[in-house]
């Protein structure tokens, strides 16, 4: 049998999930790595079944209280993020504090530095003009490869094709329905087409 990358991790999150649910029947707490599985495997589900942005996400939400949690947990996950596949395409659903709100100085608390940090800034850089053609908004995490983003998205794919957004790792783009804006695509590292910056 062969899988898709993307078929292999939805395997490697529901074995996980599932690893998490023989502990909650067993009546253990779930650390992070349990947790965020079975409330991703749920998304997935929802998804699967056909159900709407906001079915996939109520989903998500539902699926675990605090209490099924360990202490420190919502700390450490104070937001999930799942691309999934609905009818309109691939869609990414955030939820920000699924296992309640997070403390500011416990487990995995970012305290960060003054100052900016520049990211790769020896790699190459494009600018494209992108509207969401969709009735729908559509939300780009960072690292997602731009040229095979969702369909409904119009830009110049073929210009998009070796760059992803140029944000830091974990932010998005979230584009209205009808929405135009200016996006900067820095290239994917080790494609071969970096190495010097733009102007």
């Amino acid at each position: 049998m062969r899988l898709t990358p993307t078929e292999e991790e939805r395997l490697r999150v529901f074995a996980a999930a599932e690893l998490a649910r023989r502990n909650l029947a067993l009546g253990l707490a779930l650390n992070a790595p349990e947790a965020v599985a079975v409330v991703c495997d749920a998304m997935h589900l929802a998804a699967r079944s056909g159900g709407s942005y906001e079915t996939v996400a109520e989903a998500g939400r539902a699926a675990l209280t605090p209490e099924q949690v360990m202490d420190g947990v919502a700390d450490v996950a104070p937001e999930i993020r799942v691309e999934v596949l609905l009818e309109e395409g691939s869609r990414l659903i955030v939820l920000r504090e699924p296992f309640g709100p997070a403390s500011l100085d416990g487990p995995g608390a970012v305290h960060y530095a003054d100052g900016d940090v520049d990211l790769v800034p020896e790699r190459r850089r494009i600018t494209l003009t992108v509207t969401n053609a969709s009735e729908r908004p559509v939300r780009i995490s960072s690292h997602f490869p731009f040229a095979e983003t969702n369909a409904k998205l119009a830009f110049d794919r073929d210009a998009a094709r070796g760059f992803r957004l140029d944000l830091p790792a974990g932010d998005s783009i979230r584009w209205a329905p009808g929405e135009t804006r200016d996006v900067r695509l820095v290239v994917f590292g080790g494609t071969g087409g970096g190495g010097e910056p733009d102007a």
